[in-house]
């Protein structure tokens, strides 16, 4: 009985030291962003990274998810005659939650993990204990050029997400269902503000930071060789994870 208690107890102790650890790395790479100099080159390249080679998978999940939610919103609204609620209830799914949230998640498992991987290869093969005998800071380096990319990229994807999310509902709900055109677009514009928009992408913006944060956390302490960069990029992918969708309820309770 007792060993249960001990599990549970170092399991809480771990997770305050983890979140500590977040915390001071997160105040270290806010700190380092504001010194010169900033290293323009190195943002750009990971802006690419983060944005550019995700826009495939985030156009496919945002296409489809608007496709998907408009054939159950349909079949719902349909008993009731409330037709016209379908496209004001698919984009403010999309802008509110999926659209941040799927986007996110899609990014952690391709970018995300990819942060934590090359960063634990880095650790294990002392290129970080290298740069410190440098005098280079890796916060700096490493960490800030990752974590800026991916704030500015996150709601950038977000939007397109939205964007193609919509475009699909419409087709979708217009095209194979039968709904008014007029109706759908009436609704939805009406509807949906601003507002809704900006939340979302505020969102995106925080997901960002979450990801990039975790994933550079998980490989900037990477031990134990090529274990560890395995085991390290699985923990970024979940922890990440779990973090967005509990932040999301958060931000979400706060919002609307």
């Amino acid at each position: 009985m007792m060993s249960f208690f001990h599990a549970i107890g170092r399991w809480v102790i771990t997770a305050i030291e983890e979140m500590g650890q977040l915390l001071i790395l997160l105040v270290s790479a806010l700190v380092w962003a504001c010194r010169p100099p900033w290293r323009i080159r190195a943002i750009i390249k990971q802006m690419e990274f983060v944005g550019v080679h995700s826009l495939f998978v985030t156009v496919l999940t945002g296409g489809f998810t608007g496709g998907v939610f408009t054939l159950q919103s349909f079949y719902g609204f349909s008993q009731f005659g409330a037709e016209s609620m379908v496209g004001p209830t698919v984009a403010l799914a999309m802008t509110r939650e999926l659209g941040p949230v799927l986007t996110s998640l899609m990014v952690t498992g391709r970018a995300g993990s990819a942060m934590a991987a090359e960063l634990g290869t880095m650790r294990v093969t002392e290129q970080i204990d290298a740069l410190y005998v440098m005098a280079a800071n890796p916060v700096k380096y490493l960490v800030v050029p990752r974590l800026i990319a991916s704030v500015i990229m996150l709601p950038i994807l977000t939007g397109i997400s939205n964007f193609v999310g919509v475009v699909g509902g419409y087709l979708v709900g217009v095209k194979l269902l039968g709904i008014n055109s007029g109706l759908f677009l009436g609704k939805t514009t009406e509807m949906v503000t601003m507002g809704d928009l900006g939340n979302g992408l505020i969102k995106a913006a925080v997901f960002g930071v979450i990801l990039a944060l975790v994933g550079c956390y998980k490989g900037f302490f990477t031990k134990g060789g090529a274990e560890g960069v395995g085991r390290a990029t699985t923990e970024a992918v979940v922890l990440s994870s779990v973090m967005i969708l509990v932040s999301d309820y958060m931000m979400t309770a706060i919002m609307f």
